[in-house]
């Protein structure tokens, strides 16, 4: 029975004594290999998708140049949505429509303003009327930039039509 109970011993202590050190050093070449592949991994499909966007971004660029040489400059007519080209006219009643519903939105918003700038400026009574000259004076001259600006657009669409009718004849 000693020699029974010597021999386990042994073979415990044996089995416990295993190259620590040994097994550490092949699991920290194991991680660095999977690392570097990993890696390598990643690096190529970001390597992949660099070309991937470069070929895109060409693309891109190659058919902007494209529209830059087919398209007009963008004119108020053209925004109006009418398009004068040897001797025709043609309208596009969805720009057109989509232009003026622009417009009466920007309109409604101006006429909120000045609505508002109004009766800032004039208060009624039941007995008196008080009129803030400062506040008046302020508004009619932002009136008159505004309305000088409207003027001057419509200004140049009749030169340009005049010119573009010019052109033609």
């Amino acid at each position: 029975m000693k020699y029974l109970l010597i021999t386990f011993m042994l073979l415990l202590a044996f089995t416990g004594c295993q190259d620590k050190e040994h097994d550490a050093q092949r699991q920290k070449e194991h991680d660095a290999k999977i690392v570097a592949q990993t890696r390598a991994k990643v690096l190529a499909e970001f390597e992949a998708k660099k070309a991937e966007d470069a070929v895109i971004f060409a693309k891109a660029r190659v058919e902007a140049s494209e529209n830059k040489l087919s398209e007009k400059p963008m004119t108020k007519l053209n925004q109006l949505g009418i398009d004068m080209e040897n001797g025709t006219i043609v309208i596009d009643t969805n720009k057109t429509k989509k232009f003026f519903n622009n417009l009466s939105q920007q309109m409604q918003v101006q006429m909120k303003k000045i609505s508002h700038d109004i009766e800032t400026s004039i208060d009624i009574n039941s007995e008196t009327i008080h009129i803030d000259l400062n506040q008046t004076q302020n508004l009619l001259k932002t009136w008159d930039k505004k309305i000088k600006n409207f003027v001057k657009e419509f200004d140049s669409i009749t030169q340009n039509t005049d010119s573009n009718i010019s052109k033609e004849n």
